[in-house]
């Protein structure tokens, strides 16, 4: 039996996990274990491209007075959420996928010339023939210690939601380092390469069945029930 749901994304994605959680009827809580942080960068010539390519909310609250020089520019994002903050700051959204990066690639026409403003820690992406991407880091996640009061609670044991890698690969480690049971531990995670970041010896593993908040959370209702 699953004691509790924990989700551990940073924000404003935390935020958005818990309420859509409830939405759903599950009860959930949670507590950041990266913090974002804006990081200083210089703009290349906006003539250069003709739009950006963007796969998180966080380049828009971060991107700054930088990205403000790309405005006239559509932009190709993954999610309703980054979709929503790149109206809010202004632009106008060319393209709205789901499940990363790598497939909003597919459906832009060639030939194309994409600015991808990203974090620190990003996916590689392999650009079809006739489209070019160049890649700025506006932002960049800095590893937090895992709440106190959740660290209480995982001792008990639950089931925690993995959005990254990065998350996944920290997540352990504070566990390891907070002597908390992995055997106690159930984790659902995003995709297979989350999955497997995090490493074994866990007390089950669940993958979404697409790598969506959505599809997570339905991932999470069905264990709960």
């Amino acid at each position: 039996m699953i004691r509790q749901v924990i989700a551990v994304r940073p924000e404003p994605g935390l935020a958005a996990t818990l309420t859509r959680a409830r939405e759903m009827g599950i009860e959930a809580a949670g507590a950041p274990l990266f913090e974002v942080r804006p990081r200083d960068w210089a703009a290349p010539d906006p003539r250069d491209f003709d739009a950006l390519l963007v796969g998180s909310a966080n380049a828009f609250v971060h991107g700054g007075g930088q990205l403000s020089l790309f405005a006239d520019k559509p932009v190709h994002v993954v999610g309703g959420k980054t979709a929503e903050a790149a109206r809010a700051a202004g632009f106008a959204v060319a393209t709205t996928g789901t499940g990363g990066l790598q497939s909003v690639l597919g459906a832009i026409a060639p030939p194309a010339k994409l600015l991808r403003v990203a974090g620190a820690t990003h996916v590689p992406l392999e650009p079809p023939e006739g489209v070019s991407i160049r890649t700025v880091i506006a932002y960049e996640s800095v590893a937090q210690p895992l709440a106190a009061h959740l660290a209480a609670s995982l001792a008990q044991g639950g089931l925690v939601l993995l959005h990254s890698g990065e998350a996944a690969r920290h997540f352990a480690a504070e566990c390891d380092r907070l002597e908390l049971l992995r055997n106690r531990i159930a984790l659902a995670a995003l995709a297979p390469r989350i999955a497997e970041a995090a490493g074994e010896d866990w007390r089950a593993v669940h993958v979404a069945s697409e790598p969506s908040d959505a599809a997570l959370l339905d991932l999470v209702r069905s264990l709960v029930r």
